[in-house]
């Protein structure tokens, strides 16, 4: 099993960046897929995007499609979320989730959480 923490949110301005880090520790890291998930007040945990332990598949929600990438970083132990073209409707807490699955978007296959990191879009 690996631990997670995220990092890099923050407060910004409709159409700016933002870069998610997820640090990993622990053991078997690569053999993990690893997604990214976000929460607002009252409603479910959101499937944002997700990366395959050999990095060569991603997939996107269709809100994030395009503006958004997920990567990963084998050697760092680390995954990232480029947040570009930021709306307020991104304002959410950013979790980082791991599993051995190929890549579900349900919140509930996910066995590996970080406590999450704020992301504020205003105008």
């Amino acid at each position: 099993q690996v631990q997670l923490v995220e990092s890099g949110g923050g407060l910004v301005q409709v159409g700016d960046s933002l870069r998610l880090s997820c640090a990993a520790s622990g053991r078997a890291f690569s053999r993990h897929t690893m997604a990214w998930f976000r929460s607002t007040p009252g409603k479910e945990r959101e499937f944002v995007a997700g990366i395959t332990s050999s990095g060569l598949s991603t997939e996107y929600a269709d809100s994030v499609k395009g503006r958004f990438t997920i990567s990963r970083d084998t050697v760092a132990n680390t995954a990232h979320l480029q947040m570009n073209s930021l709306k307020p409707e991104d304002t959410a807490v950013y979790y980082c989730a791991s599993t051995f699955s190929i890549m579900p978007t349900a919140p509930n296959a996910y066995h590996t959480w970080g406590q999450g990191t704020q992301v504020t879009v205003s105008s």
